[in-house]
């Protein structure tokens, strides 16, 4: 494949097209098959060529990609992207095509579908990175409009009310929405995930997709309801994506935690340091410890020590809020060493201030202790006539994971 000549190539696309032989039509068109590196496949005008061998819109496609290939071999992304997006037209012309009426119960062109509308996620990026490298256009431009032909592919896909599901197009809706939300989350415009997951839940296929798709979009879902502070779903879906992530992959199984170990903790649940070890995410270790211990003075060490690495990752501002826990479990501790019931607002103070919280006052800690109890981390009442926290005498500090 790696030296065939243009006529062998095209002769391959057209039986695969002819035999309605959809997988191996879409290694013909993507661009993880080796074909690409071919030169003698990296043409310039590859149209008369393809015009010789190939019907209507087939012949436009192929060249379409063949010039695409020829972009990619000159470095020249941006020309690259403008070439797949009209390859990406062209796999469900396939529909309505003369050849494919008397086959139209079959489902074979989603293939074609699946490797070309990742190639131009990916060539969108890269098209993205270097438009702005030579200061043109406007940021997440390429990005953006990728993502209204990758939503033009999805309609097609939902609209398809055929009667036998097995051959449906509605196979091809969470693939197109797992490239979607990878858009939408590189150019911070995750409101548009909404729609989009709404499609899912009211699918009679959501729970047939295949895992690796299922494990993609609950990722994704999971992450969605991490920055709308919906932490017992968050908590499900990256759960769900941990677990379910096939074993091999370390790296993926790494990325999952890092958004779901944050929203565990924020339930209650502290990562041990056997799982931080083997999945090299130590940043976490000095967050638990300090979480953990109420240890207020840690947890600022640490979230500074590793603010590029939570940066990076989008997790900064979620880990903040684990400063309400940490505000919680130093509490818990005063109350342990004054054993009383009732507890000076002033002990509070002298505890954060050995903590090195100083800018705080007796009115903040008031407020963090009336938001503690509203949220049901402590079960009792402010008295301010007395300046005291009035704790109940059953269980006073509720286990996190038991406040909803």
């Amino acid at each position: 494949m790696a030296h065939i000549t243009i006529n062998q190539y095209l002769q391959q696309v057209y039986e695969a097209i002819d035999n309605h032989e959809g997988s191996f039509c879409a290694e013909l068109l993507s661009f993880k098959h080796p074909h690409v590196a071919n030169p003698r496949l990296q043409l310039a005008s590859p149209e008369e060529k393809c015009q010789q061998v190939l019907e209507p819109p087939y012949d436009e496609m192929v060249a379409a990609h063949l010039r695409c290939t020829y972009a990619v071999a000159n470095h020249d992304f941006v020309e690259a992207y403008k070439f797949q997006t009209l390859v990406v037209q062209y796999p469900f012309s396939f529909y309505k095509s003369k050849a494919f009426q008397a086959h139209k119960e079959e489902n074979w062109a989603l293939p074609v579908m699946f490797a070309v509308t990742l190639d131009l996620r990916i060539f969108a990026n890269n098209a993205e990175q270097q438009h702005q490298k030579r200061s043109k256009g406007q940021p997440g431009e390429m990005l953006e409009k990728a993502a209204e032909q990758l939503m033009s592919c999805f309609r097609v896909c939902a609209s398809d009310n055929r009667a036998g599901i097995d051959d449906s197009k509605k196979w091809g809706m969470l693939f197109l929405i797992n490239q979607l939300f990878k858009i939408y989350f590189k150019i911070n415009k995750l409101h548009l995930c909404k729609p989009l997951i709404r499609a899912i839940d009211s699918s009679n296929l959501k729970n047939d997709y295949s895992m690796a798709q299922r494990v993609t979009y609950k990722y994704y879902v999971g992450r969605k309801a991490m920055f709308d502070s919906d932490f017992k779903p968050a908590e499900e879906c990256l759960s769900f994506s941990f677990e379910h992530c096939h074993r091999s992959s370390q790296k993926n199984k790494r990325l999952i935690l890092i958004y779901l170990l944050p929203v565990k903790m924020l339930l209650g649940h502290m990562p041990t340091h056997q799982l931080l070890r083997k999945y090299d995410l130590v940043q976490f270790a000095d967050i638990t410890k300090a979480v953990s211990e109420g240890n207020f003075l840690l947890l600022n060490e640490a979230l500074a020590k590793h603010e590029t690495f939570f940066i990076r990752y989008g997790i900064f501002l979620i880990l903040e809020k684990l400063k309400i826990i940490t505000y919680r479990n130093l509490f818990k501790k005063v109350y342990h060493l004054l054993r009383t019931h009732q507890l000076p607002l002033e002990a509070f103070l002298v505890a954060l201030r050995m903590m090195k919280v100083d800018e705080l006052d007796l009115d903040e800690v008031q407020c963090i202790l009336a938001n503690l109890i509203y949220m049901g981390h402590i079960k009792g009442y402010i008295s301010h006539q007395h300046q005291k926290l009035v704790v109940s005498k059953q269980n006073p500090f509720p286990p996190l994971s038991s406040v909803s």
